[in-house]
C-alpha cells in the first residue's frame, strides 16, 4: 500500500504581503499564495500595521494553498515574519501604538525609526549586552520601541500585558502558548542563549518594570526555532486557517533568518562552483526584499563592529550568527524609480510590452549601453544609498541619501541610469559589510541571494561584479 503524502504549511509575513506555501515531505512546493497587508505611515519614520489584518491575511493564503488537499495529510505549520513589535493588553486584545489611540494599529514595524532619543539613551549606557549587537543597538530593535511607548503613550504602557515579536505573536495566535523563539529574543531583544535576560540592562534603561514580573510581558519561556509549541494548533486557530486541529506548530523565525536558513545550506554539488567543497562558514546569505540582511555563521563567536551578533543558535543550530543589513534596498529602488519624472512613461511602455517595470528598465539599459559593459554607464553618476540611515557597518540612523552627477535630462534614459546607480550603490554597501566581517575574522568566499530582489538579474549581476563573490 502506498504511503500517503505528508504536507506542511509555511507562512511568511513580509513587510507588505503575506505568503503561504504548501510543501510535501521532500521539500517540493506544491502550492503557494500571496496577499497584501496594510501599512500606515501617520508621520515620517512612523510605520504601523495591524495584527488582526496580518492574521486575517495568514488565514486567507493558507486556505488557498490547502484547497483540494486531504486535511488529514497536513502534519504541521510554521511561521516566519518581520521583526516588528506587537502590543496587546492583558486580555490579549490589540493596543494602540499611536497618539491617535487607534487600537487596531498595534504593530510598530521593524523599519519604524521613531525611537531616536531612546536609542541614543540606550547606546550611551555602553552596557555589556551591546557587545552582541556590534557595539551599538539599532533603532529597529525592540528595547528602544518599548521605551518610546513608555515615554510617549502612558495609557497604552499601563494597559499593556504582552509585547511580542511578530513571529512569536503568530505562534501564540496558533497555539495559545506565549513561548518565544530563541531567534527573536536573541536577535532583537538582548536575550542570550546561555544567560537569558540581563536584569541590569532593563533597569539601566528605565524598563525595570519588565523584570518585576519575571519577564512575563516579553517572554520567560523560550524555545529553539522549529521546536514544537504547546499542544499544536488550537480549535479556534484551526478553524481560522482551514487546517486540522492539533497539528504541530513550530517555534518561529524572523523572516530574514528563515531565508538565511533556507539558502546558506544550499546543496551546490554538480554545478561546478568554486564553493562546492567549502564549509558553510564560508558563505553569506543575503536576504533582499524591502531591506537586505547579510547572514554569516561561524563555529566560534566573532565580534564585528557595526554588525549584529554574534548570536548563538539563532539561525543554524550550534553555530554563531553575525547579521549585517541595509535598512532600505527594494524600498529604495522603488522610491528612486517611482519618484522620477519619467516614471509614467516607463509605466506605459512596460505595460505595452507586457513586462514589469524592472524587466523593461533592464532591457532599456541593454539598449543604451552599446558595446560598454552595463556597469560603466554610470561612471559619472553616483548614489549614496542611506536614505533610511545606515544599519551596517556605520550604525548611523541619521545618515541621509545623496545623488551626485545629475543633469537636466528628464527622460527614460536618465531614469534607467539612476536606477542602475542605485543598485550599484546597494551592492557597494554589501561589499562594505562583507569587508568589515572579513576584517573581523570571517572567511567569506560566496554570496547566496534570496528574496524578491534575487529575481532581478541586474541586481544579482551587480552584486557579483562589485563584491567579487
Amino acid at each position: 500500500e502506498k504511503t500517503a503524502v505528508r504536507y506542511y504549511v509555511g507562512i511568511d509575513v513580509g513587510s507588505a504581503s503575506v505568503r503561504a506555501a504548501l510543501v510535501d515531505g521532500c521539500g517540493t512546493v506544491v502550492a503557494h499564495a500571496e496577499q497584501p497587508i496594510q501599512i500606515w505611515e501617520p508621520q515620517p519614520d512612523h510605520y504601523e500595521q495591524s495584527s488582526a489584518d496580518i492574521w486575517a491575511a495568514c488565514c486567507s493564503v493558507t486556505k488557498k494553498v490547502v484547497c483540494g488537499v486531504d486535511a488529514a495529510q497536513i502534519r504541521g505549520v510554521g511561521f516566519d515574519a518581520t521583526c516588528s513589535l506587537v502590543v496587546l493588553d492583558k486580555q490579549f486584545q490589540p493596543l494602540a501604538v499611536n497618539c491617535e489611540g487607534q487600537n487596531h494599529r498595534n504593530v510598530i514595524m521593524w523599519m519604524d525609526h521613531r525611537a531616536v532619543s531612546q536609542i541614543e539613551l540606550i547606546n550611551a549606557t555602553q552596557h555589556r549586552v551591546l557587545n552582541y549587537v556590534g557595539g551599538a543597538m539599532s533603532v529597529e530593535m525592540q528595547p528602544p520601541k518599548l521605551l518610546w511607548i513608555k515615554e510617549n503613550l502612558q495609557e497604552s504602557w499601563e494597559k499593556a500585558g504582552y509585547f511580542f515579536d511578530l513571529p512569536d505573536f503568530l505562534s501564540w495566535k496558533a497555539t495559545g502558548v506565549t513561548a518565544r523563539s530563541l531567534c527573536t529574543v536573541v536577535c532583537k531583544w538582548t536575550y542570550t542563549s546561555d544567560k537569558g535576560w540581563d536584569d541590569s540592562f532593563w533597569k539601566m534603561i528605565g524598563l525595570e518594570c519588565l523584570v518585576k514580573d519575571k519577564y512575563e510581558k516579553i517572554g520567560n519561556h523560550v524555545l529553539s526555532p522549529g521546536e514544537a509549541v504547546g499542544k499544536g494548533l488550537t480549535p479556534e486557530a484551526a478553524k481560522d486557517l482551514g487546517l486540522p486541529e492539533g497539528i504541530a506548530v513550530a517555534a518561529s523565525l524572523i523572516d530574514a533568518h528563515a531565508g538565511g536558513l533556507g539558502v546558506i545550506g544550499a546543496d551546490v554539488k554538480g554545478h561546478n562552483l568554486p564553493c562546492e567543497n567549502q564549509p558553510i562558514t564560508s558563505r553569506v546569505a543575503m536576504i533582499c526584499g524591502t531591506s537586505s540582511c547579510h547572514m554569516g555563521v561561524s563555529e566560534k563567536p566573532i565580534f564585528v563592529p557595526g554588525v549584529w551578533g554574534p548570536y548563538f543558535s539563532a539561525m543554524v543550530p550550534g553555530l554563531w550568527l553575525n547579521e549585517g543589513g541595509q535598512s532600505a534596498t527594494g524600498k529604495l529602488i522603488d522610491h528612486v524609480v517611482r519618484g522620477h519624472v519619467a516614471f509614467p512613461e516607463l509605466q506605459s511602455k512596460a505595460a505595452a510590452s507586457a513586462h514589469s517595470i524592472y524587466t523593461y528598465l533592464n532591457s532599456h539599459l541593454d539598449l543604451i549601453k552599446k558595446s560598454l559593459p552595463v556597469g560603466f554607464l554610470t561612471v559619472d553618476l553616483h548614489v549614496w544609498p542611506d536614505f533610511h540611515g545606515n544599519r551596517s557597518p556605520l550604525t548611523d540612523l541619521t545618515l541621509k541619501g545623496m545623488v551626485v552627477g545629475l543633469t537636466l535630462s528628464r527622460g527614460l534614459d536618465e531614469l534607467a541610469l539612476i536606477y542602475l546607480a542605485t543598485i550599484q550603490a546597494i551592492a557597494l554597501g554589501t561589499r562594505h559589510i562583507l569587508e568589515t566581517m572579513q576584517a573581523a575574522g570571517h572567511d567569506i568566499n560566496t554570496l547566496f541571494l534570496c528574496g524578491g530582489l534575487s529575481k532581478n538579474p541586474l541586481f544579482v549581476q551587480m552584486h557579483a561584479d562589485i563584491t567579487g563573490k
